[in-house]
Formats: structure tokens, C-alpha cells, sequence
């Protein structure tokens, strides 16, 4: 049935209030007509997509007198329905809010207040401060292990955020960040989902969500780990329940305290923080011995007849080719395949002859026993043994769902790394119902992380180059001819007729990172604190609250010339030198204040945790002289081109080639033009990434999106509510990438012939008489006209150089005829196989290894600044704490604390203790008491309760205790913020901290 949203409020909500009417005596006519002119007289209606959780929820909002008058949830919406949570309801104060800067803000140093300015006088302040940082911190060449490079960066001017704006502006503040040649970049993915990546895209070749979250009905197993859906992902639990409903599907819920979700789960199973990966180490043990795995799929789809080579070892906690003093696999040859002569991968027979990876996945997983999962995780030895058997024992479709839980530790690529060995071995992937459900937790971190708002990425996961890729064939070499193109394209789009073939295509007005030398936003606030950074432009994002170790961020905004600031509230960010106890005239940073626009009040694009990109319409007019980002960023970059107009050095070629070419009248759909692709000599838009070129014919400023407005129009505007197969896929509705692919790896669906698995419920197929494939979905095949017979058509992850699913992530290129990469797989930079470390605070020796490199991640290096970040012991600090959101606020509070009602649902900090350890402390519901750890300490109320059991951990009674961190000393409700406790330990791969585990104690106040 397809309801209209206006048919959908008369058949519900008008009736609805008519039944309640028509019981008061009331003519019902009369009623309808009069609450149908009471909401709508004299309103505009228009449609945008919620900022909080990256569901994506559609909302609908009335505007009177250009103000908002009314926000409810879009009907049409597959993801929502008209439901919204309270944050999604709440923001619709924001746009009336009286705690809105009206006009730019400036700080002058030493100033202990604010002062208001003309947003000429800010703009013009703010580029001159990002111009004399970039100048003081330039590098040129720069001499790195031995030899000297052209590097042409600069290492004093940083930028963050992305992940609250919109698509367009995303891509904005990337292409101003790289003209600058600034490598230090992030958002807020560094300290959320940085890890999902790379986790991902080593076992299956992208790293996004592999399903739409309507398809989630058609799953019969939800397995949910290292999340509370119920509290952070409303209208994903949404779509839990609907699965219940539709197929009585079981719940499945691991987490380190029962929460609201484990509530509503047929099954809960703790663990101690930081020890899924021997829980989940175990079922894929008892997968692997019990036989009870999909052997054809394992065959078909994955490399698990793979052989190996012969010298790859693993040895009390580490593999082959680890260097103890650079803390590093310095070789990891040995992780490979054993190579054919036409250099792919051989294969085996049977799946566990010797060597091949499911012979040494079985090895490996051997030592995860049950009595190893009692004695690390705490949890029930006869619990485990019934959580492996409700995983193994199911043979329909099941999904897993993950969030930061998950992400957040040392260990957090290997932790997902396990749930992609899991999906793999059950044929999990590719199917409706099934795949990996990552649980973004920011309106946009998934685009901000797509468009490369990251100091290792470039737009569509291209990776950024180091010394050791300095120019466009090295880096071609490392990455294949599939990436060059992309690259091509990218480049070719931002300097237009100056990407020629002599210069890469532009690839030489790029920066060079220091390969040695991550630049995330941990590194930002430490080189600060150094005083070799020199200036921040923050966009949407309140390091002073998300960051761990929050005193780092403090004392190294300190240190800096210049902090621009742009958001919409004034956060702990921006005021950092108002911090309760500092002294504003000892801190000499000078703040620019860039007063920006709600997502409300702007119009563009969005893209949500399931890659789906939905326009926003603009609704109310902004409040006072605020500013969409786009434009703002528009007069920003406009100002810093003319300080260089005249610059005849090489360094500022970048900047004054940039393209910047959009109309005032169009600006946005300008903007996604450039993004999309185009033929270069005719401007026609291209309809896909297949049209685009390796060649400097084509340009696209990000391939992956590439088609989401094209010749056909945007469609990011679509609202179709067809859903061919009753999947859950609605291709009709907004645009997914890539392509409009909405269950990745579907290939993987089909038999070897391209004939449905499931003939019952069949997703893709071959049309021999077509002579291509076609479905209810977009096929997931590099060539649509491709039999299933030829090499195109038979790899069912072709993002994968090996075009198949890696249980074991080898280090692989796929060669073309020539001997030139084609393709690279990626490879985890600690370890091709998932191995449990503890903590780096841990309350507890690690019991599967007696090796003292390998009691944590052998990977991590910590502390990088010994005098800021000093490490806790037991002795000390006996309590694991653990941290995470909770329903009523969001992230750093900037938002969610300046709505009233929100404040008056759940108005301070707090800590959830067990009543063990309430009794053992003597501390009763509602007493204040201290909490601390070896940086930081904070008084806030105890909370006591059965939801977090103390464990018993390799013989002794171990406790967990819990904050939410959403508060801070700026908005209507201030409190201490979790952070200036927790621990900027990071994983290796990703530089993400581990928020879920650290030591603190606690007494009473």
C-alpha cells in the first residue's frame, strides 16, 4: 500500500484526533477541517533529514512568518515512518533558540570576553590567521629516513569537522584544506567509527553498511554487539521490531551493562570492556570444529582454500615480521599468498588442507576456549557455550549490529575484523536480511569520512600520499590502475585545465605526508601543546568535549595563535580559555567566532549510516546574521585566494588553481555537479561511475558519488516508495552509493551460473537472454554485461583485488598484464587475523599471552607525550569505566543541552555503579562522589543498580563502572565532562582512542 504523506495524516493523525473529539460530543467535520487549518494556514511545508544519530530519519517542518512553527517525522521516510525520538523532536527548538550567536564573535588574546563583529571584519581575521599558520608551519621538502622529499605542506595549520554539515560543504572544506596543502584533517569519524574502514574494507573491499536498514525485516537472527540501539539508534530498533513482528526473529544482545536494548533482546550475555574479541574468537573456534559453516558459500566467495605461505608465523601474541623497537610489522611478506605463476592466489581443494586459510583460521581460533572466554570476558562458561550455539545453530539470514562499543579500543579494527569472519563463514553477506550493520552515530560522519575529511584519506577512500607514494605512478604502484582513475578524475576536477598529464593530472599540487607520522586530531592537540601548530578551523565539531584526555586539547589550544570556531552555539570548544578555574588573560589565542546556520535553515545534501544521500530543503529563514556553512566557507575561501592573488610562488599554485566556479542562484547543485562528474570538453553530467575515464576526459570530485545528480536530474530528491521484491530497498527513493547499490556484494546472492541462491527470494541475476544482470537491486558487478562465465562476473567482492571475501586479510596485489598493480587489498597494520590484546589500562594480566610486548595491541605506542598522558595501575585506579550516550542527549551536549525539555529529561552527569560495589564503598543512590583516573578527576552523582554485574576476571572480582559524557561547561545545562578521564591510547590503524576502557577509582565527595 503507498500512502501519500497528506493521505497518511488524514487517515491517521486527523483521525486520530477525531475519535478523540468525536468522545467529547464534537462535530468531527468541523474538527477535521479546523486542525487541518490550525496546522497548515498560512504555513510553508518542507522536508529535511534529522541531525543526530546518521539513521537518516526524515523530517517535515512548517514555517510561518519564516519561523518555525511545527517538526514531526516524514511518513514516506523508509527509515522512520513519521516516528522520531526525542532528540530528532527536540531540535525542533533550535531554530527559535535565544542562546544563538546572532553576529561573528571575536576573542582577542588574554580577553576574558567576547565581542561582536561584522562578518566582514571575521572573515578577513579568520583568513589572515589561517594564512600566517600555514606560512609559519610550510614545508617544502623535508629529509625522512635518510632522503630528502618535496613534501609541499604545512604542518601549522589544522582543520576538523564535517561530520554536522552538509555533503556539499563537506567537500568544500576538503578542497580548501588541500589547496592549502594541510594534512592534519579530521572529523569526528577519528573518534567514533574511524575504525569501521579499514575493519571493513579488509575483509570485503569497502567500508560502509552492507544493507539498508528497511531490509532488516527480512533477517531472522539480530545479533547486536557493542551497541545500545535503543537508546542511540531509535529509528534502527525501529527496524528491529519490525523484523520481530514480521518473522519472530531472535534478539541477541552482548554488552558490557544491560541496557534499554538488552531489555527488549531475547538474550543477554556480558562481557568485561575490551574482551569481545575472545567471546567472538570462541564461536568462530566452535564454527570451525563443529563444521557448522556454509561451505559453499566459504568456496565460492571467500579466500578460504586460499594457501598461504609457508613462512607466516604467529607466536605467543605476535606474527612474523614484528620490529619490538618500532613497535611495528615492519615486514609483513610473510602474511601473503602462496602465488601461482600467473601471480594469483593458489587454491586448494579441500578447505582445510595445509596452509590454506581455513586450516590456519582453525589453528588459530583453537586457542579460544571456553575456559579462556570465562576467565578474560567474566562471563558464564555454560552462557557462552548458549550464545555460539544460538549463532551457530541458526541457518537463516542474520545481521549484525555494532557501534562504538565496538570501535573504540586499541583492538577495534580486529574487534569488527571478527563480526566480517563470522558473516563470512555463515555466507552472511551479499544476501537481503544479513550483512553488517555499522550504526554511524553523527547526521553526516559517514559523507565527512567519504569525502576524506581524514588526515590518511582522500575523497572515496583514496589513500592519501606519503613519501613512500610521492608521485602518481609510486602511488599507482602501491594502489592499482582501478584507484588511479578515481584519483584522476578527483584532481582533474579541482584544477580543471591545469591537471595535465605532465603533472599527474594534478596529483603535484597535492601535499605529502610524513609516512612516520600520523596527523590525526589526537596528533593536532599534541603538536599544539609542542608549538609547532599554529591555527585551528573547526567546523561542527567540540574537541573539547569528544576528544579522550581532554586536558591535551585544553592545554594545547593554549598554545596556538588562532582559533576559528564554526557552529552554532558557542561550545566548550571556542571558550576554552573560559574554562572554570583558568585564568582568560594567561591564554593569548585569538578566537574567530563564525555564527552558523541549523541544518533547517540550509538546503543540500546528507548521507546516512546506510550510504543513502537525501536533499534537504531549506525551512526557516537563519536566525540573526547567521550563515549557511556554504556560504560562509564560499566568503572564507574567496577572501584567502585574493591574500594570494599575487603570489608568484610555486608553493601557492594550489590555491590560485583551485576550481571555484559556482553560481550564487544554483550554488549547491553547482557544487554537486562537480562532485558527481562531467565530461570535461562538453559538461554533460555522467549518469554512473562506468562513464567515467582514466584519461583527463572526465572529472569528478568524488567517484564513489558518482551519478547522484546527473543527466536524468538529482535525485537525491527522489521520494518513491516502489520497492520491487518487497525488500526494503526503495530504489526510487534518494540515491545510494555507489551506483545506487543498496545490498552490497549482491553477486554473492547467486550461484556460480548467476542463477539465485534463494530462488524464493531472489535479489540479483543474469538475463542470458539480455545478455546482462539485472534485479531488484542494482548488481554489484564491475561490468553489467559481464556473464557470470567471465572474470567480471565472478568476483562477487570485486573491491578486493582478489575479487572474493578475505577471512584472512593477506597483504595482495592483483597485477595487470603488464606487471603493474591493478588492484591492492588492505591489510591491518596489526595483524592479518583478529588476536586478543587486553586494554592498554587493563585490571588484569592478558592470559593468553606470556609475552610482555603482546600483553596490549604490540601496535600501539603510548604515551607519545609521557608528561600528558600518564598511564593508570590497578593499585590505583581499580575500577574499569567504560562510556557512552545515552537517549535524551547527543555527543558533545552543543546541541542537545540547549533544549529545555531534553535538560529536564536527564539534567547532569552521573556514574552507574553496581550494588557490590555501592556497598563495598558505602555509597547510597544520589551521593556525590569523585571519580578518578591518572588524568583526570570529576565529582558527579552516583547512580546505583543491578544493570552492570561485577565479573570475575582471571580469578578475581573485577567492577565496571559507567558515565555518559554529554556535558560540559558551556548551554543551559553545564556539568563535568567524562573525558578528562578517559585514555587517548590509540589503535594503530586508525588513531581512535579507546573510550571504552580505562581505570579509574572512586570514593566519596
Amino acid at each position: 500500500m503507498n500512502l501519500s504523506r497528506r493521505d497518511f495524516l488524514k487517515a491517521t493523525g486527523l483521525s486520530g484526533i477525531g475519535l478523540a473529539m468525536a468522545s467529547l460530543g464534537l462535530d468531527m467535520p468541523k474538527v477535521k477541517a479546523a486542525a487541518k487549518e490550525f496546522k497548515l494556514k498560512g504555513a510553508r511545508e518542507f522536508t529535511s533529514i534529522c541531525h543526530f544519530c546518521a539513521c537518516g530519519c526524515g523530517v517535515i517542518g512548517y514555517v510561518k512568518d519564516d519561523k518555525l512553527i511545527q517538526l514531526e517525522g516524514a511518513v514516506d521516510s523508509p527509515i522512520n515512518r513519521g516516528a522520531l525520538c526525542s532528540k530528532g523532536l527536540g531540535y525542533g527548538h533550535i531554530p527559535n533558540s535565544k542562546e544563538r550567536p546572532q553576529k561573528p564573535l571575536y576573542r582577542a588574546p588574554g580577553s576574558d570576553h567576547w565581542e561582536e563583529i561584522s562578518w566582514e571584519e571575521a572573515i578577513d581575521k579568520a583568513a589572515h590567521a589561517m594564512k600566517n599558520a600555514r606560512e609559519k608551519g610550510w614545508k617544502q621538502t623535508e629529509e625522512i629516513d635518510g632522503k630528502t622529499y618535496e613534501v609541499r605542506r604545512t604542518d601549522g595549520l589544522a582543520f576538523i569537522g564535517g561530520s554536522q554539515i552538509n555533503n556539499e560543504e563537506c567537500y568544500q572544506n576538503i578542497k580548501m584544506a588541500r589547496a592549502l596543502g594541510v594534512v592534519y584533517i579530521d572529523n569526528q569519524t577519528r573518534v567514533c567509527h574511524a575504525n569501521t574502514p579499514p575493519a571493513l574494507g579488509a575483509a570485503f573491499g569497502r567500508g560502509a553498511m552492507t544493507n539498508p536498514w528497511a531490509d532488516i525485516k527480512n533477517t531472522h537472527l539480530i545479533w547486536i554487539e557493542g551497541s545500545n540501539l535503543a537508546e542511540c539508534h531509535p529509528m534502527g530498533l525501529k527496524n528491529v521490531m519490525a523484523a520481530r513482528e514480521k518473522n519472530g526473529s531472535k534478539i541477541v544482545h552482548v554488552d558490557t551493562r544491560f541496557t534499554r536494548t538488552s531489555k527488549i533482546a531475547d538474550d543477554f550475555f556480558q562481557v568485561r570492556p575490551g574482551t569481545d574479541i575472545v567471546f567472538m574468537g570462541y564461536i568462530i573456534h566452535e564454527m570451525l570444529e563443529s563444521g557448522k559453516f556454509n561451505k559453499e558459500y566459504v568456496l565460492q566467495n571467500t579466500n578460504g582454500a586460499c594457501l598461504l605461505r609457508d613462512d607466516f608465523k604467529f607466536d605467543d601474541g605476535l606474527f612474523s615480521g614484528y620490529d619490538p623497537e618500532k613497535k611495528a610489522y615492519t615486514n609483513t611478506e610473510t602474511w601473503g599468498y602462496a602465488l601461482g605463476a600467473d601471480g594469483k592466489p593458489q587454491k586448494a581443494n579441500d578447505l582445510f588442507a595445509p596452509n590454506t586459510v581455513m586450516s590456519r583460521l582453525k589453528e588459530f581460533y583453537s586457542r579460544y576456549t571456553l575456559e579462556m572466554v570465562e576467565n578474560i570476558t567474566g562471563m558464564k562458561a555454560e552462557d557462552a557455550k548458549r550464545a555460539a550455539s544460538i549463532w551457530i545453530e541458526n541457518d537463516k539470514p542474520a545481521i549484525i549490529m555494532y557501534a562504538l562499543g565496538m570501535t573504540q579500543h586499541t583492538v577495534g579494527v580486529q574487534n569488527i575484523r571478527c563480526f566480517t569472519i563470522m558473516q563470512l563463514l555463515k555466507g552472511n553477506v551479499g544476501i537481503p536480511g544479513a550483512g553488517i550493520i555499522a550504526m554511524r552515530g553523527q547526521p553526516n560522519v559517514q559523507a565527512s569520512t567519504d569525502f576524506g575529511i581524514e588526515f590518511n584519506m582522500q575523497p572515496g577512500y583514496l589513500v592519501h600520499p606519503t613519501h613512500k607514494t610521492p608521485d602518481l605512478k609510486s602511488w599507482t604502484e602501491a594502489y592499482g590502475t582501478f584507484r588511479r582513475k578515481w584519483y584522476v578524475n578527483m584532481t582533474k576536477a579541482w584544477f580543471g585545465e591545469h591537471a595535465t598529464p605532465e603533472n599527474g593530472y594534478g596529483f603535484d599540487y597535492g601535499a605529502i605526508r610524513n609516512g612516520n607520522h600520523p596527523d590525526s586530531i589526537y596528533a593536532i592537540f599534541e603538536d599544539a601543546w609542542k608549538g609547532t601548530m599554529h591555527a585551528l578551523y573547526l567546523c561542527g565539531q567540540n574537541p573539547q568535549m569528544t576528544n579522550a584526555n581532554l586536558t591535551m586539547v585544553h592545554d594545547g589550544l593554549c598554545k596556538m595563535d588562532s582559533l576559528i570556531v564554526q557552529d552554532i552555539f558557542v561550545n566548550e570548544t571556542a571558550e576554552f580559555w573560559n574554562r572554570p578555574g583558568d585564568n582568560p588573560s594567561e591564554i593569548q589565542t585569538e578566537v574567530i567566532f563564525l555564527p552558523a546556520c541549523s541544518y533547517l535553515e540550509r538546503e543540500g545534501t546528507i548521507t546516512n549510516s546506510m550510504r543513502l544521500i537525501q536533499w534537504r530543503m531549506q525551512g526557516p529563514k537563519p536566525v540573526g546574521e547567521s550563515k549557511p556553512d556554504y556560504l560562509i566557507n564560499d566568503m572564507l575561501w574567496k577572501r584567502i585566494r585574493e591574500l594570494y592573488k599575487d603570489s608568484t610562488e610555486k608553493k601557492d599554485e594550489p590555491i590560485q588553481y583551485m576550481s571555484w566556479n559556482y553560481s550564487q542562484e544554483n550554488y549547491i547543485e553547482d557544487v554537486m555537479k562537480e562532485i558527481s562528474g562531467y565530461n570535461v570538453a562538453t559538461g554533460e553530467l555522467v549518469n554512473g561511475i562506468g562513464e567515467l575515464k582514466d584519461n583527463g576526459e572526465t572529472a569528478s570530485g568524488m567517484w564513489i558519488y558518482a551519478g547522484y545528480i546527473s543527466r536524468e536530474g538529482n535525485r537525491t530528491k527522489r521520494r518513491g516508495q516502489e520497492d520491487p521484491g518487497d525488500i526494503g530497498i526503495f530504489p526510487q527513493f534518494g540515491w545510494v552509493w555507489p551506483d545506487n547499490i543498496h545490498i552490497l556484494y549482491n553477486r554473492a546472492s547467486c550461484n556460480p551460473d548467476g542463477t539465485p541462491k534463494d530462488k524464493e527470494h531472489p535479489l540479483v541475476w543474469w538475463d542470458a537472454a539480455a545478455g546482462k544482470w539485472t534485479g531488484y537491486d542494482v548488481p554489484d558487478v564491475g561490468n553489467r554485461t559481464a556473464g557470470p562465465d567471465t572474470p567480471d562476473g565472478q568476483k562477487p567482492f570485486r573491491m578486493n583485488g582478489e575479487g572474493i571475501g578475505r577471512l584472512f586479510a593477506a597483504t595482495y596485489k592483483d597485477k595487470n598484464p603488464d606487471g603493474m598493480t591493478r588492484d591492492a587489498s588492505s591489510t591491518p597494520v596489526d595483524g592479518p587475523l583478529p588476536e586478543f590484546y587486553e586494554p592498554v589500562e587493563s585490571p588484569t594480566h592478558n592470559a593468553l599471552h606470556t609475552n610482555e610486548l603482546a600483553q596490549f595491541n604490540p601496535c600501539v605506542k603510548y604515551p607519545r607525550v609521557p608528561e600528558k598522558q600518564p598511564l593508570g595501575t590497578k593499585d590505583k585506579f581499580p575500577y574499569v569505566l567504560t562510556s557512552s550516550g545515552i537517549a535524551e542527549h547527543w555527543c558533545s551536549g552543543t546541541v542537545t543541552r540547549n533544549i529545555p525539555w531534553l535538560n529536564e529529561l536527564v539534567k547532569e552527569p552521573f556514574v552507574e555503579i553496581s550494588e557490590q560495589l555501592a556497598k563495598k564503598l558505602s555509597i547510597k543512590e544520589g551521593d556525590k562522589v569523585k571519580v578518578s583516573s591518572a588524568r583526570g578527576a570529576v565529582v558527579v552523582k552516583a547512580m546505583v543498580t543491578k544493570r552492570a554485574q561485577p565479573l570475575t576476571v582471571n580469578g578475581e572480582e573485577t567492577h565496571m563502572v559507567w558515565m555518559p559524557y554529554s556535558w560540559g561547561f558551556k548551554g543551559l545545562a553545564k556539568g563535568p565532562s567524562t573525558n578528562y578521564l578517559t585514555i587517548d591510547a590509540l589503535d594503530p590503524n586508525t588513531q581512535e582512542q579507546e573510550f571504552k576502557a580505562c581505570l579509574v577509582n572512586i570514593v566519596k565527595a
